[in-house]
């Protein structure tokens, strides 16, 4: 996957701020997606692209299990997170659901990336490739249930496919 990055030099980014409480109701994903990170960067929507990532600090998503949260995120174009941790309901979230790639970095990944850079995630190497400094991060690896899961394109088709 290659895409830009958008970077927020924060952590604890909570659910509440991916997507506000207010838009809790609104079912239609494409106008969820339009309200994505109002509560932190009310210009995201005219800046994300299809297929960019999101780079930010540690405990992203955490607050509420909202799964609005991810799913905003993805239907706005955002296709991985990039952060130092997780909160584990949002990780969950996303890989469970199919909506995006959680993937932790680590230290220097956080501080030399920077917002704009074009970066490539390459999964089956663990790495992520700054294609705009020429430079190579490593990432944590996925756990096997969850590459699993990843891989069958969310936890219900995993689930089938066990059957």
């Amino acid at each position: 996957m290659k895409g830009n990055v958008i970077k927020y030099a924060k952590d604890n980014i909570d659910t509440d701020v991916i997507i506000p409480g207010q838009y809790l109701k609104v079912h239609d994903y494409t106008e969820l997606a339009t309200h994505a990170m109002e509560g932190l960067d009310t210009n995201f929507h005219s800046k994300v692209k299809d297929g960019d990532f999101i780079l930010a600090g540690k405990n992203f998503g955490c607050g509420s299990s909202r799964e609005h949260a991810p799913i905003a995120l993805s239907h706005s174009g955002i296709k991985a997170i990039m952060a130092l941790s997780f909160a584990r309901i949002f990780y969950r979230n996303s890989v469970d659901g199919a909506f995006l790639l959680p993937i932790e970095i680590e230290e220097d990944a956080y501080n030399e990336i920077a917002d704009g850079d074009e970066v490539e995630i390459n999964i089956k190497k663990n790495q992520i490739i700054n294609i705009s400094k020429n430079h190579t991060y490593k990432m944590k690896p996925f756990s096997e249930i969850i590459e699993k899961i990843i891989e069958a394109g969310g936890i219900f088709n995993y689930k089938h496919d066990q059957d």
